[in-house]
């Protein structure tokens, strides 16, 4: 995403609709198809890009478990994940 503070407007239309601005969807990354999130505080209206912010959201969940699992590096981490794959491909 672009770390660019800009301002842009766009025109609501009869059934709520509004088209998100080219720059704003850039900024965002998002594309046809793509799912946003609104995310509304008091007055203030954000919209971010849904797969981001549900990202964002599972790494404040699980900020933490890795040391409670008794992980200590990223190198704990891809061990795991090797004998974890090892095991299944031995079934």
């Amino acid at each position: 995403m672009v770390d660019t503070v800009f301002v842009n407007d766009a025109r609501v239309m009869s059934k709520g609709q509004v088209t998100i601005p080219k720059n704003v969807r850039t900024a965002l990354g998002i594309e046809a198809g793509d799912r946003v999130t609104f995310i509304v505080d008091g007055t203030n209206v954000r919209i971010v890009n849904s797969a981001v912010y549900a990202l964002m959201r599972l790494q404040e969940q699980m900020k933490g478990e890795a040391e409670k699992a008794g992980f200590q590096s990223e190198d704990d981490i891809a061990e795991w994940i090797t004998d974890s794959r090892r095991e299944e491909n031995a079934q």
